[in-house]
C-alpha cells in the first residue's frame, strides 16, 4: 500500500494511493464506515498504518477503486510533507564509500556516522529548497528513509522491519563549505530551513520485494549524478535501525535517512530529485537567497 499526505480542502491531510488517484483518508472512513485518523502523523503514531493495510490487502483496494469519480485524481492535489512533525529525524554520513570519497573522507567501517536534524527543515515534493545566504556551496543528496511504525527500543537486525511502517524518499542538503571550515559544524550544516524534503509517498514494507536492491539516484536538471544500491551501503538498513534503537528509544513516526550515493553541488534554478526504483520521484526547485 501506498499512503501521501496531500493538501485538500485546504487541509493536509493523508490519503490512500489508488490507480492514478488518491482516496483521502476522511473519504475512506465516511465511504466504508471506518474512524482512522485523517493525519499521517496520528496515524503513524497510533499504529493503524497496519490496520489499513492489512483491510487494504483483504479487499479494501477494490474497494477503493469502486469508488470511481469520488476518487481525487493526481493532477487535482499538492503533495505535502509526508510527516511535519516527527519526534526525531536520524541521518547518516558517508555510508556509501563513493560519497566519502568525494569529501576526501574515509568512510566509517566500525559504526555509522550519525547526527540528527531539526523538524524545521522538512519540506515536501514540490516546494523550494534555500540556499542560505552564509553558503557559498549547499549540496543535496538523495536518500532511502525509513519511518518507523512504532515505538521501540532494543531491536535485532533479523527483526529490524517489525519496527517500521514504510519508507520514503528524501532530499538531504547541506551546506558542504561550513562543513569543510569544521567537521564540529555538522549539525549547523545539515540544519537550515528547507534542508529536508520527504515524501511524497509512504511506501509499506510488502511493497519492497527486497530493500537491499533498491537502486538510488541523486538527479539534478534531468541528469543522474550519482547512483546506487542500498547493498552497497556500508551500513544497511537492518544494522541502521538495530544500532539507533540501542542508543535511545525509537518512536512512531522518527525518521532514519540511511545515506546517499552522492551528493551534487546546487545552484540558483536547478531541479533537484531523488529516485529511488518503484517509487513517486521526489522532486525540488532551488532558490540561492543571494541572488
Amino acid at each position: 500500500m501506498r499512503l501521501a499526505t496531500i493538501n485538500y480542502n485546504d487541509a493536509e491531510v493523508a490519503a490512500i494511493i489508488v490507480g492514478q488517484g488518491l482516496v483521502p483518508i476522511a473519504l475512506a472512513n465516511s465511504e466504508f464506515d471506518q474512524t482512522w485518523p485523517s493525519d499521517m502523523f496520528e496515524l503513524i503514531q497510533t499504529e493503524t498504518v497496519d490496520e489499513i493495510n492489512a483491510w487494504y490487502q483483504n479487499g479494501g483496494n477494490t474497494q477503493l477503486a469502486a469508488l470511481g469519480n469520488k476518487i481525487v485524481s493526481r493532477n487535482a492535489v499538492q503533495f505535502a510533507p509526508l510527516i511535519r512533525r516527527p519526534r526525531k529525524i536520524w541521518g547518516i554520513g558517508l555510508n556509501y564509500l563513493a560519497h566519502a570519497a568525494d569529501l576526501a573522507e574515509k568512510s566509517p567501517t566500525t559504526e555509522p556516522a550519525s547526527f540528527m536534524k531539526p523538524d524545521t527543515a522538512i519540506i515536501g515534493y514540490g516546494d523550494t529548497i534555500e540556499i542560505p545566504k552564509i553558503s557559498e556551496k549547499t549540496t543535496a543528496e538523495a536518500e532511502l528513509g525509513i519511518v518507523f511504525g512504532k515505538t521501540c527500543k532494543h531491536v535485532s537486525k533479523q527483526d529490524w522491519q517489525s519496527a517500521i511502517c514504510g519508507y520514503v524518499a528524501i532530499l538531504d542538503m547541506t551546506a558542504e563549505d561550513i562543513l569543510r571550515r569544521n567537521p564540529r559544524n555538522l549539525t549547523q550544516s545539515k540544519s537550515f530551513d528547507t534542508f529536508m524534503s520527504l515524501g511524497p509517498i509512504l511506501v509499506t514494507p510488502d511493497e519492497v520485494t527486497d530493500v537491499n536492491s533498491l537502486l538510488v539516484k541523486t538527479v539534478i536538471n534531468g541528469k543522474t549524478h550519482e547512483e546506487n544500491v542500498v547493498s552497497n551501503m556500508t551500513f544497511p538498513p537492518d544494522h541502521l535501525v538495530s544500532y539507533h534503537s540501542d542508543i535511545m528509544t525509537l518512536l512512531a513516526g522518527d525518521i532514519l535517512s540511511t545515506g546517499t550515493p552522492g551528493a551534487v553541488h546546487i545552484h540558483d534554478g536547478d531541479v533537484v530529485e531523488c529516485h529511488i526504483d518503484g517509487f513517486e520521484p521526489l522532486i525540488n526547485n532551488v532558490v540561492d537567497l543571494k541572488q
